[in-house]
């Protein structure tokens, strides 16, 4: 091979480097632009990892400098970068609340709860059951209490055992000591007790 078609051949060998090494970035190049996006993306929902993750939890929490609750839970998660900021309980929840002489107002179980820190707002879901002081039981599926308005309500089907009867319907408001609420399209039973007629002839018997 002569000097001349020697170069020719290197030169167009690099020709076609460079053309090959032009299409690899052109595929490559979207391809980085979209990583680069993702990877922000990533950063920005670092801020939505928990800044606290407890396990195996029973705990007393003050309000006003009084213990006004105590708190079981499984798994404690808490997310203050969030907006807005917020307790998650995604393991279950069991609550007792508790009257300025420590007795109980009321005992709150549900399967999944989140309370927002700054609303002063919980949210209950999933088999949610409250016990009131008089011995109400309260179920439903969701549950909203909002301590600031001191007040409990849902927009779902609630089951209500009372010491003398049962009560259910569709949506339900009450003060915060479960005392006093109301039940929106409701129907309900109660329990009356069965006292057998008197035995007149014995009766008459007897007066005379």
């Amino acid at each position: 091979m002569s000097t001349k078609q020697r170069k020719f051949t290197y030169i167009n060998f690099l020709n076609i480097t460079a053309a090959a090494w032009a299409a690899v970035m052109f595929l490559f190049l979207p391809s980085c632009g979209g990583k680069k996006q993702n990877l922000a993306d990533a950063v920005s929902e670092g801020d939505s990892l928990p800044d606290m993750h407890t396990t195996g939890v029973t705990t007393l929490i003050s309000d006003s400098g009084l213990i006004r609750y105590k708190i079981v839970t499984e798994e404690w998660l808490i997310y203050s970068k969030r907006n807005p900021p917020f307790w998650a309980f995604e393991k279950g929840l069991y609550m007792e609340k508790f009257d300025t002489l420590f007795h109980i107002d009321a005992s709150i179980k549900a399967d999944t709860a989140y309370y927002y820190e700054t609303k002063k707002l919980w949210e209950l879901r999933g088999n949610v059951h409250i016990q009131s002081q008089r011995g109400d039981k309260f179920d439903t599926q969701l549950m909203y209490w909002d301590q600031g308005k001191e007040k409990i309500y849902s927009d779902r089907f609630i089951r209500i055992e009372q010491p003398d009867g049962l009560l259910m319907g569709y949506g339900f408001e009450s003060n915060q000591t479960m005392t006093e609420y109301q039940v929106f399209n409701s129907s309900g039973t109660r329990i009356v007790e069965d006292k057998a007629p008197q035995d007149t002839t014995q009766t008459n018997q007897q007066r005379n």
